[in-house]
């Protein structure tokens, strides 16, 4: 049996729920079964009763707000613990079509994609000023580069798991999980697609961000913190050499005028700036390689929580059948 879990992380979404939820299939092609799942992030008006008066199937409540990274983690694991298959993921605010989720799963009950992200095509929504079209497109290009993915839309809610993927997902960013669990996936070298999928009407303004300067600067630092994690080596290695160059432009100078006119005691100093310059960028080059050891562990637990999870789902599986029979 075949079981879809779509979840629906939420904060104060009691008026947007309800369109949300009536906008999801019911049944869809290959799936026998579909249950939802809301993750209430601390909401104070009545999110999780809105939710169970709708019908839906699990509800996980935190008792204060945590943010959307810890939400969507937390819908991730007890859609799990559910026993889904497959996870879809999308926004109570109904912002994308529901009737597109099938466009999502169907690359991965066929097997071509472990990870699905839905497309919103930025250049054609009429509710996104030409402000933060930009700042989508310039960001999206960045992520592309740095996960080798051809994501176009990676800032996108709208996306489907299989429980594989599922499983190997850890996020250590409190902020949002849209661009970390893409370089994850990508330098995980999962199988990642996207398929254009239909906006509905603008009904509230984003959350996730107070000004779009705020949202510049704690979404670089992710993207920063993030590829600095799985490729330690490559950023402190070029910070080191860039650093190293520095002072090395301070040493040409002063080998220029040595051997012009000799040694002149007034230019000494350079050269002592230059040498502690330089040193500076061969202690951060090493530093790589410390870096590029810890990652080497970080993938072992990376590897060891997957198996922690998977022998977790196993042996809740085994009992659900036990209590069955």
């Amino acid at each position: 049996m075949t079981k879809l879990i779509i979840q629906i992380p939420c904060l104060n979404e009691a008026a947007t729920l309800p369109a949300a939820l009536a906008d999801l299939p019911r049944t869809l092609p290959g799936i026998d079964v579909i249950e939802y799942l809301i993750v209430d992030d601390g909401s104070t008006d009545g999110t999780s009763d809105v939710a169970r008066a709708n019908g839906v199937h699990h509800i996980v409540r935190f008792r204060r707000h945590r943010g959307l990274a810890a939400a969507f983690m937390a819908g991730i694991d007890a859609s799990l613990k559910a026993g889904a298959d497959y996870i879809v993921n999308t926004d109570a605010d109904n912002q994308y079509s529901g009737e597109h989720i099938g466009r999502l799963i169907e690359p991965l009950l066929t097997g071509q994609s472990d990870i699905m992200i839905g497309d919103r095509n930025i250049r054609e929504l009429r509710h996104m000023s030409w402000t933060k079209k930009l700042l989508q497109r310039v960001g999206s290009r960045i992520v592309r580069r740095v996960s080798n993915t051809a994501v176009p839309d990676t800032t996108s809610g709208f996306r489907a798991y299989t429980r594989e993927a599922a499983l190997r997902m850890t996020l250590v960013s409190d902020f949002s999980y849209t661009l970390e669990s893409i370089i994850q996936a990508g330098k995980s070298r999962m199988a990642i697609g996207h398929v254009e999928v239909a906006t509905n009407a603008h009904t509230r303004p984003s959350r996730l961000f107070d000004s779009i300067a705020g949202y510049i600067k704690r979404s670089a630092a992710t993207i920063v913190r993030i590829y600095t994690m799985y490729e330690p080596l490559k950023v402190f290695s070029y910070a080191g050499a860039l650093i190293f160059l520095v002072g090395f432009a301070f040493v040409v100078p002063f080998l220029w005028s040595y051997y012009r006119f000799g040694y002149e005691p007034g230019k000494i100093q350079s050269l002592i700036l230059a040498a502690a310059i330089m040193i500076v960028g061969v202690q951060v080059a090493l530093i790589g390689l410390l870096a590029d050891a810890i990652s080497g562990t970080r993938k072992l637990t990376e590897d060891t929580l997957y198996r922690l999870r998977k022998m977790e789902l196993d042996l809740l599986a085994r009992d659900r059948r036990q209590d069955g029979n």
